[in-house]
């Protein structure tokens, strides 16, 4: 029975860290706008990014890979992550955003649309 209640316990806590994680981090740096999003144990195959206006889509899911019973897990399995950038992005076809994925942190580099000057006469 006590089993059998860690096992729900762990499942409700995997479920509440797949809803809040993965942390993110977002830095204004120039004309860019550089997101950090920790993301340990998923390998850079299976995570998808996707940029729609000022909208960045995070999606990535792994395997279980552990034999035996599990006791607790509070891993997530799944990231299904929609997050409103606080940036107009450039609306190019090509944008030059760019990702690069090392030791389970995640570092996506976005050109913030900059406004154009305008001379007073």
């Amino acid at each position: 029975m006590a089993k059998e209640v860690m096992r729900e316990i762990g499942n409700k806590s995997r479920e509440f860290y797949e809803f809040i994680l993965p942390p993110v981090d977002m830095v204004l740096q120039n004309d860019s706008l550089i997101v950090t999003i920790d993301m340990p144990g998923f390998d850079k195959k299976d995570i998808k990014l996707r940029l729609n206006g000022n909208i960045l889509s995070i999606n990535a899911t792994r395997e279980e890979e552990t034999e035996g019973t599990a006791i607790w897990r509070q891993r997530p399995r799944s990231i299904d992550k929609k997050i409103r950038l606080p940036i107009a992005v450039k609306d190019d076809e090509n944008p030059a955003a760019s990702a690069k994925y090392r030791d389970g942190v995640l570092t996506f580099t976005i050109p913030a649309k900059t406004g154009k000057n305008i001379t007073v006469e």
